[in-house]
């Protein structure tokens, strides 16, 4: 096989999320303004890499509230959580940041206003992912989850007229809809939510890796194995045409003999990974020969979230900026045309 031939297809949009990127700089900006500790509860995203940087900038990780000390300041993950979280964090006299995504918070007022209804909610998601355990949270007695199409059978309903589903923002957008069309064959009836719940993010990027799959013969995502998102974009890849898949968190995961007999690389990242490490992986390629990167993009993103208001009002009130940073992956490869 000539060099020549080899060539890297780079995913966009890709990486950071609006969502990711306001959670990111939310603890950034608390550490800035209140100095370290800042405690967060679980991963603030699912990004080994983000999380072990704010470590090192005092950020301290708690799997739950009563790990933080009393009147302490704790952040809140992208991934939200249930409404007894807030209780706990108010027994202790925490300042609490809440950086749940917003279109997170979308899916708990919808599970709030169903369940107000007395709907039964059939929540699509991952057993025990967090997002699932906060939305599921708000409305215990009203929910039950999906996992998948193959849990449709075990679906039981007090109303066949009277049911709703909703989704996990980060899932594979192909096997909701078979999901839905499974449980709509049980329950002709089933309302939709009133807007989609997979995540703006979670579509781009899934739907770039289909565009390119098939002309990929090996695709690379990096991400960590905790972020669903990610892992959804290796399935995605390996279900439209690419020959192999493989999830990385760094290029030194990738091993060399994944590029025996490959001439096309197909690279892109999950929504909680930032740029510099898409970088490592594409430096990594093209000191083995794969210089030719070739941009595929999918849709454009400009969506910004502010930061939650409980810090942008002391933000302001110590003179400090408010204004978000975004990681600029689109930007990026637009750049490389």
């Amino acid at each position: 096989m000539s060099e020549t031939t080899k060539r890297v297809l780079l995913a966009a949009p890709r990486g950071y999320c609006a969502g990711v990127d306001r959670a990111v700089v939310t603890v950034e900006k608390a550490l800035d303004l209140y100095g370290a500790p800042v405690y967060v509860r679980k991963e603030i995203v699912h990004n080994k890499h983000v999380v072990t940087t704010l470590q090192q900038r005092g950020a301290i990780f708690v799997d739950e509230t009563d790990e933080v000390p009393e009147g302490a300041t704790v952040v809140f993950s992208a991934h939200g959580v249930a409404p007894v979280v807030h209780e706990e964090a108010r027994a202790l006299s925490l300042r609490t940041i809440d950086a749940t995504c917003p279109l997170v918070t979308k899916v708990h007022r919808e599970a709030v206003r169903f369940a107000d209804a007395d709907f039964d909610i059939l929540l699509i998601g991952h057993e025990g992912h967090e997002e699932v355990v906060g939305t599921a949270g708000e409305a215990p007695e009203h929910i039950q989850l999906v996992d998948g199409p193959d849990d449709v059978d075990n679906v039981t309903v007090r109303d066949p007229e009277k049911v709703v589903w909703l989704s996990q923002t980060t899932l594979s957008v192909d096997e909701t809809m078979e999901t839905v069309r499974r449980l709509r064959a049980r329950f002709p009836k089933l309302q939709d939510p009133p807007s989609d719940d997979i995540c703006y993010a979670t579509q781009n990027r899934q739907l770039a890796v289909k565009q390119m799959a098939s002309d990929c013969d090996l695709m690379i995502v990096v991400g960590s194995r905790n972020s669903s998102n990610s892992v959804r974009l290796v399935e995605v890849a390996l279900e439209h045409g690419t020959r192999a898949g493989h999830l990385v968190d760094y290029a030194d995961e990738i091993d060399e003999t994944w590029l025996d007999g490959v001439s096309t690389v197909g690279v892109t990242s999950g929504a909680s990974v930032p740029e510099i490490l898409v970088r490592g992986v594409l430096d990594y390629l093209a000191t083995r020969g794969f210089e030719d990167v070739r941009p595929v993009v999918a849709a454009e993103e400009s969506l910004m979230f502010s930061l939650p208001n409980e810090i942008r009002r002391d933000l302001k009130a110590a003179g400090m900026s408010d204004k978000m940073r975004h990681d600029g992956s689109f930007a990026e490869t637009s750049a490389l045309h």
